[in-house]
This record gives structure tokens, C-alpha cells and sequence, in this order.
């Protein structure tokens, strides 16, 4: 293992391998090496507070997890098979284990705990024992073969390309691994990897005797290209070569899985979003390493067309929650976003690789928006408290969580946020680029020479950069300084979002205190120079509160602002404002102020603006309020509690939701046979245009099918009804909810009986449409709606409404 071992120690980083890749492999790497994390050391106050959380809280939780939840004991029961076993949980749980690993192994490697190192080295024990002797290790299939998990299939790989997720736990366990041989020099965990890599190798091909399938879940081109560069051995790369040229060749072709047509002629992201990511994230990975262009052709229509069409202001990916999926151009719901954290993961990882192809800094325009944005709003302040989704509207539906059943985005933040340092430099001969701003310690090898480079900010809240650069001799090299888009006017590397005042932002940089100028080319400021011990850097960006309007295609955005300063986007919460946000209009020329708030959520800065608030009177009339806007960065909402909260903020009449008038259902207690955290949606007084199904919360009956379910209002004493409408949730052709087969009305009596009302006219049902009844007058505390589900698919509803 020594040559493994200086491999690793000179070219593996976190989420690239390909360090010193053209001194060290004939066949290819990327043109651009990053710094690996492990020679920067992060000082800032800000991403010092993650790093500590995910250090102190994030991951010791995760493992308890692991133990708590059985993770573990899957790995115990394997070892010792039974046909009485129960297989439980999700194919994936393995992953849990090997993706908080990789993420202890990270932060082991920045701050040493020899009982954390012990700690891993007994669980990775338990893993080794479930290893079968040819090193397939599947816990779903080996603790009971004759009866394996319903989504594993009757044999190996059977079910690969659908659910069982084989490779997908290779994929994590090959990261971990050699996460876990760089941290500490062992190789337990990386001969279990290896072990498992050559089973599939031998087993997963298109040679008589192998089984043809790609992964249904990606993750394993990645995995197996950096496998290849820690060992040297050609079969790692050729597998996931492999994994990538079958993919559309196969039998199942889904959008879902990206296999609807082979990689080389997509050129649209569709499907699940984060099966997407880490797809186009192996492509760069094996096109640097193999020098296809070809993949790099691809990849780069792809990303224009996220970028372009699919992004979320927030650097989300993913629209629906359908398929966890990208939904089609434009579409780009708010309160319904999907944006899973592990779908930002995938795109930072992602705009990484691209950069490295490249060179060019709108790819890191994009990784910014997303890191201080989209992903780190998947995981509380505190490090205890997760997002799976993170939309960008809410009424109080969404909360927090301590963990999921579905664990991959906790365990997927595990392994993500030590890893951050690993983003801020890149090094290509005589260049340094200085890709983020925070305070750090680094020291770089430039073309092989070591410079110490110091970096002092408080970014993101203050444009100011100070750069103290110490080559151990005096040098001549580039420094790269990285010119922010949102510095030049362009909010993301599209037309897809643009600033809607005139304001024009300025930089500027000085060397030992005289300013400078370059002529920027992709995106940098260079600074071509003989470096001296004792030099000093100043950048400068101007940073203001603007404002942003979306491309007009975007239905959800329109008559809508969103409100960023500098990389951080902000929104409106509820615990800020005594009022609802969701009814505020801001001016078409607002004027902001900014209050720096350290006692608040780890100190922010805070974003005022002056607004009104429409409301409907007893009568019916519109009355406006003068009101203060307080506005905090999105990745902290969610923090104090559920209610309100939104991203994008009406500043036109067409678009403003005026608080509406307490009504007799809006006051009721909601009951329902089924009851969901969206159970408050029939009754929030939010009513979808046109009946689409991304435009308000809605509440639903599924998984149920063909069932007849019910729910509830009860009232604070009697009331006098004779009406109803339903406004019905249908999102045919894709999803599981239908309009109702029949319903029905009833109310309780005097004896607390359900009685069916007397209707005036029949149940009518039709997509799209509200369905009214009309009934004899009845004096009762509750009503009820009883619902008969299709045979095959729930419903759902958007509003029920009473008269």
C-alpha cells in the first residue's frame, strides 16, 4: 500500500483527485488541481461556526443515528445470515454509515480525536464481518438471501437499474474509504472498498458471464474514477467508463434515471435531481481522466441549460417533488420546490469539476450562490436540525428535523461541510486562484514552490479581502483573484435572473497599498508579479442590498422581486414582521438599510425596507398599512419556530395577496383519516390558479388507493352551513393523486352522529375546477368530507371552503 499511500498524499482531495494528475498520469487529469482542504486552515467566524457544528454536533449525531436507528445491526445480521431475518429500512441505509465516516474522516484530518478514530475503527469491524468472501457487500441481501429486501431482487444486480441501489453503496463506500486512508493511513476501510469494487468489476459488464446493467442511482463513476487514481489500476476508470457508455443502452430507459437516451446526446437535466448531478459530475470526472471531449461537449449543454432554465435563485436544483425531480424549462415553483440538499451538493460538486475543466469563474459564481444559499440551508446553525426540501415559500408547513427515515441529506451534510476549505484556492503552474473569500491559513505549492497565503474577511456581510502573501523565496507567479458576478451586474451566468435597479457596483484591489488594474479575462484579476515576503492584497467590492427579477417565462416569479446582498439572498419571516409577509408589497423602487445583528441567529446582517400590507376588511374592501419590511439571509429561516416565510416578494398589484377575513373554515380544528404536516393546507385561505398543482400547499390521501377516506372541521360551538367547495389536487399524468371517484358532505347531529347533508344538486368532480354543493341548512359543530379514492391513485385537496 506505500504507492497507494503517496498517491493519496499528493493528489487526493475531497471532491477532486486529479491534484498533480498531469505529473502522475499519462492518460489525463483536469488542468486545473485544487488545494486540498487539508493545507487550508479556516479562521473565519462564519464558516468557523459550521465547521464546529458539523464537527461537535453533526456528526456524533449522525453516528448515534447509525446506532439508534439500526444502521449497524444490518451490518451484525449480516454477518450472521438468517432466513428469519426481517429486511427493513431502505436499500441505501449502508450509506449512512460510510458517508458520516467520510465525513469524520474530513474533520480527523483538520482536528485529530484519536477516540473518534477508535470509534470508526470498531464500526468498521462490524463491516468487515459482512463482507461475502468474494466482496459483495449488500447488507439488504446478505442477512437473508432467500428472503432479500423487496427492492434488492432475487439475485445480484437484478434490480440494479430500479431500486436496489448495489452500486450507489459501492459508490459511498469507495468515498468514505479513501476519505478514511488519507485521514489516517489505514487501510481497513479501503481494502473492504477495493474488495467490493473488484466483485462488481468482475461481475457488472458486457462479457459472457456478466450481468449489463448501470446504476439506477449514480454515484459510482465518481467514486471509481478517484478509486483509480488512488490505486493506479486502469479497471477503475474502465468500469466507470463502462457505467456511463451503457447508460440509454439498457433496459430500463427512464428521464427519471437520466437513461432515457445515452449521455453523449442529452442535453437537457431532467429526472431525479440528484442522480442527475452526481451523473454529470462522473462525466467530467472520467473525461478528464480519459481526455473524451465528447463527455465535456455534454456536460457543458447540460449546465447551460440548468443554468439558463432550471435554477433556483437560491443555487437549488430539482422543482417537483415528484421524482425528487427537475421539472421542465422554466418551471420553477416557490412554495413547492423540491431542492433537496443533496441536489445542491451535487450541483457545488458539479460547477467544481467544471471549473477545473474550464477555468472560468461563472462556473464558482454558481457554486457560491449555492453554497451560502440552497445547501447550507439544509442543515440548522446548530447542526442538529435538517431540510430534506428546501422551498422557498412557506406557511409554517415546513420544519426542521433532528433526522429522516431517508437519511441522505444529514449524511450527505455530514460529508459535505468539512470539506468546504477544499473550495477556496486552485493552482495551475505559475497561477493561484482565489476562488472564495474567507478567513484562512493556507499554504500552497506554486508550480512545486510553497507560499504561504493568509486571508483575512468578514465575507460574506463585508465586500473587504485582505491577502498577506509569504513565498518562501521571492517568486513569480499569477494570483487569480475571482470577480464575483454579482460585483459586475450579472446575478447568475444567464438570463434567467436579472437586477432590476440601475445600481452599478465597483471594485477595486491595491498591492502593498497601490492600486492596481488588470484586464479581466474569465472572470479573474490578475496579478502578475514577483512575489516578496510581507506583500499585502486589498480587494474591494462594493456590496448593496438589489433587487432581482426572474426571466418572464418563470410564471411563479412574476410581479415578484427577490431581495440579495452580495452572495446571500434574503427573505421575509414571520418572528421579523407582525404581520403576514406573504401579503406584503414592497415598492417598485425600494430603499433598504442594513443592521448588522450579531445577538441574532450568529449574527447576520440584517436587510429594512418600507412596504405595505393589503387586507380585506369586514365588508369586503381593501385596506393598505404602511409597514416595516425586515428581511434575514434564507439559509437561517426555520430557526425560531414554523410560520411564514418567502423569498420572493410582490411589488405589483397582480400579484399581492391581500390577508384575507377569518372564515368559518379557516377558524376550524382539521381532522382527517390520514394526517399529514400538510393537513393545515385546506384550510390556509391560499386558492390555485388555473388549478395548478405547484401553486399552494395542498393536502392529499397518498400512498392510499382505492380507499374511501375523510376529513374533518370542527367548530368552536354550532354553526349555520349550507354550502361547500372543494378545490381538488390532481398532478396527472405523473403523479399519485386523481380526482375523486365520489364524495360526499355530512355533518354531526344532536347525538354525535355523522348524517349526510341534504344537497340541492349532485357531487360534481373535475379537475381543475371547484366543486360546489349546495345544502339544506344545518345547524351542527362539525362537518365532514368523505372522500372514495380512485382505484389506483389518492386525491388530494388545495381548500375546502364552507357557506
Amino acid at each position: 500500500m506505500t504507492t497507494i499511500k503517496r498517491v493519496l498524499t499528493l493528489a487526493l482531495c475531497i471532491l477532486c483527485f486529479a491534484a498533480n494528475a498531469q505529473e502522475k498520469n499519462k492518460t489525463g487529469g483536469y488542468p486545473i488541481s485544487p488545494v486540498p482542504f487539508t493545507s487550508v486552515k479556516v479562521t473565519d467566524s462564519f464558516w468557523g461556526q459550521r465547521l464546529k457544528a458539523s464537527r461537535e454536533v453533526t456528526i456524533p449525531l449522525a453516528f448515534s443515528k447509525c446506532e439508534e436507528t439500526g444502521r449497524y445491526e444490518n451490518f451484525i445480521k449480516a454477518a450472521h445470515p438468517s432466513d428469519t431475518i426481517k429486511v427493513e429500512g431502505f436499500s441505501f441505509d449502508d450509506t449512512d454509515v460510510y458517508k458520516t465516516i467520510e465525513g469524520a474522516s474530513y474533520s480527523m484530518q483538520t482536528f485529530p480525536d484519536k477516540k473518534l478514530d477508535k470509534y470508526i475503527d470498531s464500526v468498521l469491524t462490524i463491516v468487515a464481518a459482512a463482507q461475502e468472501a468474494d466482496g459483495y457487500l449488500y447488507t439488504s441481501r446478505t442477512m437473508n438471501p432467500a428472503h432479500p429486501h423487496e427492492w434488492a431482487g432475487t439475485k445480484r444486480w437484478e434490480k440494479e437499474e430500479d431500486l436496489s441501489h448495489e452500486l450507489y453503496n459501492l459508490g459511498h463506500m469507495v468515498e468514505g474509504a479513501l476519505a478514511h486512508y488519507q485521514a489516517t493511513g489505514k487501510t481497513n476501510f479501503l481494502d473492504i472498498a477495493k474488495k467490493y469494487a473488484d466483485c462488481a468489476v468482475r461481475e457488472v459488464g458486457d462479457k459472457p458471464g456478466q450481468v449489463t446493467v448501470v446504476p439506477g442511482h449514480q454515484i459510482a463513476e465518481m467514486a471509481l474514477s478517484k478509486l483509480y487514481v488512488a490505486t493506479g489500476e486502469q479497471k477503475y476508470l474502465d468500469f466507470a467508463k463502462f457505467l456511463l457508455d451503457k447508460r440509454g443502452y439498457t433496459t430500463i430507459k427512464s428521464e427519471y434515471s437520466q437513461s432515457h437516451e445515452p449521455v453523449l446526446e442529452q442535453d437537457e437535466a431532467v429526472g431525479h435531481a440528484v442522480r442527475a448531478a452526481y451523473m454529470y459530475t462522473g462525466m467530467a470526472d472520467v473525461a478528464a481522466l480519459t481526455g473524451d471531449t465528447t463527455y465535456v461537449n455534454a456536460i457543458d449543454r447540460i449546465w447551460e441549460n440548468i443554468v439558463g432554465k432550471k435554477l433556483y435563485i437560491t443555487g437549488g436544483i430539482g422543482a417537483t417533488g415528484h421524482g425528487e425531480a427537475f421539472g421542465e424549462n422554466y418551471q420553477l415553483p416557490n412554495m413547492s420546490a423540491y431542492c433537496e440538499t443533496c441536489a445542491a451538493i451535487g450541483n457545488v460538486y458539479l460547477n467544481y469539476r467544471l471549473f477545473l475543466l474550464h477555468g472560468e469563474s461563472k462556473y464558482y459564481d454558481v457554486l457560491e450562490r449555492t453554497l451560502y444559499n440552497g445547501l447550507i440551508s439544509g442543515v440548522s446553525l446548530e447542526g442538529d436540525g435538517f431540510f430534506y426540501p428546501n422551498p422557498l415559500e412557506s406557511i409554517g408547513q415546513h420544519q426542521r428535523r433532528p433526522w429522516f427515515g431517508c437519511a441522505c441529506c444529514p449524511s450527505n451534510i455530514c460529508r459535505f461541510i468539512p470539506s468546504v476549505p477544499g473550495y477556496i484556492y486552485a493552482v495551475h503552474k505559475s497561477d493561484l486562484y482565489v476562488n472564495l473569500f474567507m478567513s484562512n491559513n493556507s499554504e500552497i505549492k506554486v508550480d512545486g514552490k510553497p507560499v504561504v497565503l493568509k486571508q483575512t474577511t468578514n465575507y460574506p456581510w463585508v465586500g473587504d479581502i485582505n491577502l498577506d502573501v509569504n513565498p518562501k523565496k521571492k517568486q513569480n507567479f499569477n494570483l487569480k483573484i475571482r470577480i464575483p458576478g454579482w460585483v459586475l451586474g450579472q446575478v447568475v451566468p444567464s438570463d434567467l435572473y436579472t437586477f432590476t435597479d440601475n445600481k452599478k457596483l465597483s471594485y477595486s484591489v491595491k498591492v502593498n497599498g497601490q492600486s492596481v488594474t488588470s484586464q479581466l479575462k474569465n472572470g479573474y484579476f490578475t496579478i502578475s508579479r514577483t512575489w516578496r515576503k510581507g506583500d499585502k492584497v486589498e480587494v474591494h467590492f462594493d456590496m448593496e442590498a438589489r433587487t432581482v427579477k426572474a426571466h418572464p417565462l418563470v410564471e411563479a416569479d412574476q410581479g415578484r422581486v427577490a431581495v440579495e446582498r452580495g452572495p446571500v439572498v434574503y427573505c421575509a419571516e414571520w418572528p421579523d414582521n407582525d404581520y403576514s409577509v406573504l401579503s406584503a408589497v414592497i415598492p417598485q423602487k425600494p430603499v433598504f438599510t442594513v443592521e448588522n445583528k450579531q445577538d441574532l441567529l450568529y449574527g447576520i446582517n440584517m436587510i429594512h425596507t418600507d412596504a405595505q400590507v393589503l387586507n380585506y376588511n369586514k365588508q369586503g374592501k381593501i385596506e393598505v398599512k404602511d409597514v416595516q419590511l425586515n428581511m434575514i439571509p434564507y439559509y437561517a429561516w426555520a430557526h425560531r419556530g414554523s410560520g411564514e416565510m418567502t423569498v420572493w416578494l410582490s411589488n405589483d398589484l397582480s400579484t399581492s395577496r391581500p390577508m384575507q377575513q377569518p372564515t368559518l373554515a379557516s377558524e376550524s380544528k382539521v381532522d382527517a383519516s390520514h394526517l399529514v404536516k400538510a393537513i393545515s393546507a385546506v384550510n390556509d385561505q391560499l386558492i390555485p390558479k388555473n388549478g395548478k398543482a405547484q401553486a399552494v400547499p395542498y393536502y392529499h390521501w397518498w400512498p392510499k388507493e382505492g380507499t374511501t377516506e375523510w376529513i374533518s372541521y370542527e367548530f368552536d360551538g354550532e354553526k349555520t352551513v349550507s354550502g361547500s367547495t372543494v378545490y381538488w389536487y390532481d398532478d396527472a399524468p405523473w403523479g399519485g393523486c386523481r380526482i375523486p371517484k365520489e364524495w360526499k358532505i355530512y355533518y354531526k347531529n344532536k347525538d354525535s352522529e355523522w348524517m349526510p347533508v341534504e344537497n340541492n344538486e349532485p357531487y360534481t368532480a373535475t379537475k381543475g375546477v371547484p366543486s360546489k354543493v349546495s345544502f339544506k341548512t344545518v345547524k351542527t359543530n362539525a362537518i365532514k368530507l368523505e372522500v372514495k379514492l380512485p382505484e389506483k391513485n389518492a386525491s388530494g385537496i388545495f381548500e375546502w371552503e364552507l357557506e
